[in-house]
């Protein structure tokens, strides 16, 4: 079984990537292979609604200046995803809004290739806004018929400096609680034949 977390903040080393790392340390620890892709550096633009997905249903994108595509394969090979955000504005980072809607469009025309994968959502905030940046993800996970385990608390860790949300203790408790969650949802989901 294999997990791939997305870093959706411009900081490649920042917050987000903290949260992201402690959901992935209890699933190693399951013995789930895991990858964090960071998306900084990377600039994503948003969908361009051509359709051309939809026509093509070749699991691609239309748009290829950028490195979606690539996003896209990691998506459809994965058994689980974490996307992870800061909390802009009170939503998703513009990187990470640009894959959920280009990757999602894909997904959707393509027989919801995402379907019955696990999701979940990490949302890292300064102060407030964070539980609507967390809705934004779970709508995708919801819409591409996707499974989100649930942990102790909301996904949301609370820190502003890179690293600090290592002391919000009851937010790395919950990204711990949500790997193992996740690590139990995917033995589930593959079955005792392995899916």
């Amino acid at each position: 079984m294999r997990v791939v977390a997305w870093n959706g903040s411009a900081r490649k080393d920042g917050n987000t990537a903290h949260l992201l790392r402690a959901v992935l340390q209890e699933l190693e620890k399951a013995g789930i292979e895991t990858e964090l892709v960071q998306l900084a550096g990377q600039p994503l633009r948003g969908c361009t609604a051509c359709y051309r997905c939809a026509e093509r249903k070749d699991r691609r994108c239309a748009v290829t200046s950028d490195r979606l595509n690539e996003h896209i394969e990691k998506l459809l090979a994965a058994d689980g995803i974490l996307l992870g955000s800061p909390t802009y504005f009170t939503d998703v980072s513009a990187e990470m809004k640009a894959l959920i809607d280009r990757a999602g469009m894909v997904g959707k025309f393509n027989g919801n290739a995402y379907r019955r994968k696990a999701g979940a959502a990490v949302v890292a905030v300064r102060r407030a806004g964070a539980m609507h940046a967390f809705d934004t993800l779970n709508h995708f996970f919801t819409i591409a018929e996707m499974i989100v385990p649930g942990a102790s608390y909301w996904n949301v860790g609370i820190g502003r400096n890179p690293g600090e949300v290592e002391s919000d203790a009851e937010g790395m408790e919950t990204m711990r609680c949500l790997g193992r969650n996740m690590a139990w949802l995917l033995e589930r989901i593959a079955g005792p034949t392995g899916g």
